[in-house]
């Protein structure tokens, strides 16, 4: 049966609405729909490519955005394929650098893609997803190979990239096996076969060269959906493990706790559309209720909850949240010292010396192992932690608080 005569019924509507959900862009939707309805007719399950290169050991819930639509699309009974870029990483993704990414070892690569794929198993059903490595087709083109590939792509299209473009005006260099890092990401959806790939919206550019590649080479192109960057704890830049706005999938289930009924009350609303598997209309009567008058806490304690199960579980949420209130009616002190400190992102062990917390970095980084040392009541566990800029209660110990104003 052909796309154009699969009917639309109402489980592909559903299925359509599952994939619109807290999405940026779905390209082109109406060919989804068609794929959709046919997949439906036909009994075949679609195809859904999610790729990530393994350029850091953990990953944090910002990356679980797209995860969580893999799961969702992989409940309506498609194939997901999570694909670790290890050729792909030994290049380095340009995408929204303005300069050039130094390529990671084999070494490096290796040891980053032994967690990836476990961490990654905490939101997607290990036993219906298709693992794989680019390097499997990438490493045997060879020479020839990738000649014959990028003559399959202008440099005038390449360069139309936003982030090659700023770099080509403002003289930055852009190295040429830059240009390769797109051609061998959309060369992975020829290889796979894709019928859908998933990404941030950083990724759209790269996202599209696989369509037009797909076309290339005699495929039915894929179409791409982008998701929303998810903000940090500071409710502004993106998530980041170097920002220190992050919130590890491997945390302690008291730091994650604590840190989830940190966010302010606006940003709660977008972890709840793009982390919570709660439906939609459930999301918006609870809003509905915190607008009337309904304490928002009262949502951020469930949000706080459904995540931290997620990845810890019931038995160790309850226990998080426990802890919480142990730690909250002990309360902070009405009057603590406040503090001005620039330099931010900064260290935690320069910020706690700077403070006035610390006689030194080195103690700093000590109190830090030990458990001492708390932002916003969360525990800080993570000695390389950078603290992005903004305001918090840091406190060390039982005794000693401030109110850091940290600035750049």
């Amino acid at each position: 049966m052909s796309q154009a005569q699969a009917p639309i019924t109402d489980r592909v509507r559903e299925a359509m609405a599952v994939s619109l959900r807290g999405c940026d862009e779905l390209l082109p939707q109406a060919d989804w729909l068609a794929k959709l309805a046919r997949a439906e007719a036909t009994g075949t399950p679609l195809r859904i490519k999610l790729g990530l290169d393994p350029t850091a050991p953990d990953i944090h819930i910002g990356h679980t955005v797209v995860l969580n639509k893999m799961r969702q699309l992989q409940d309506l009974g498609h194939t997901v394929i999570f694909l670790i870029g290890d050729f792909t990483s030994m290049i380095g993704d340009p995408s929204g650098r303005n300069s050039t990414r130094p390529p990671l070892t084999r070494e490096q690569i290796e040891a980053n893609a032994k967690t990836y794929y476990a961490q990654a198993s905490l939101v997607l059903d290990p036993e219906r997803t298709e693992i794989r490595y680019n390097s499997e087709w990438s490493d045997a083109l060879g020479a020839r190979g990738m000649i014959q590939l990028a003559a399959k792509y202008t440099v005038a299209r390449m360069l139309e990239r936003d982030d090659f473009t700023k770099r080509f005006r403002s003289g930055v260099p852009i190295s040429v096996h830059e240009l390769l890092y797109p051609l061998m990401q959309g060369y992975d959806s020829v290889a796979l076969k894709s019928d859908l790939e998933l990404g941030g919206t950083d990724q759209k550019f790269n996202l599209l060269v696989g369509r037009a590649l797909q076309v290339e080479y005699g495929q039915e192109p894929q179409c791409i959906l982008t998701m929303p960057l998810l903000e940090g704890l500071d409710g502004v830049e993106k998530m980041s493990k170097s920002k220190g706005n992050y919130i590890g999938i491997t945390e302690p289930a008291n730091t994650m706790y604590a840190k989830l009924l940190s966010i302010s009350d606006d940003l709660m609303w977008k972890y709840f559309t793009l982390l919570s598997f709660r439906p939609e209309t459930e999301i918006a009567a609870l809003r509905a209720e915190v607008d009337a008058g309904r304490n928002p806490k009262d949502a951020k304690v469930m949000l706080a909850r459904e995540i931290t199960t997620r990845f810890h579980g019931a038995a160790a949420a309850d226990a998080a949240e426990q802890d919480f209130q142990r730690r909250a009616a002990g309360g902070v002190p009405d009057e603590i010292p406040s503090v001005a400190v620039g330099g931010a992102p900064l260290a935690i062990g320069a910020l706690l010396k700077a403070a006035g917390l610390a006689p030194s970095t080195s103690e700093a980084l000590r109190l830090v192992e030990q458990g001492g040392v708390r932002i916003d009541g969360a525990v800080v566990s993570d000695k390389a932690l950078k603290v992005a800029a903004g305001t918090c209660v840091v406190q060390v110990g039982k005794r000693k608080f401030a109110r850091v104003t940290l600035a750049v």
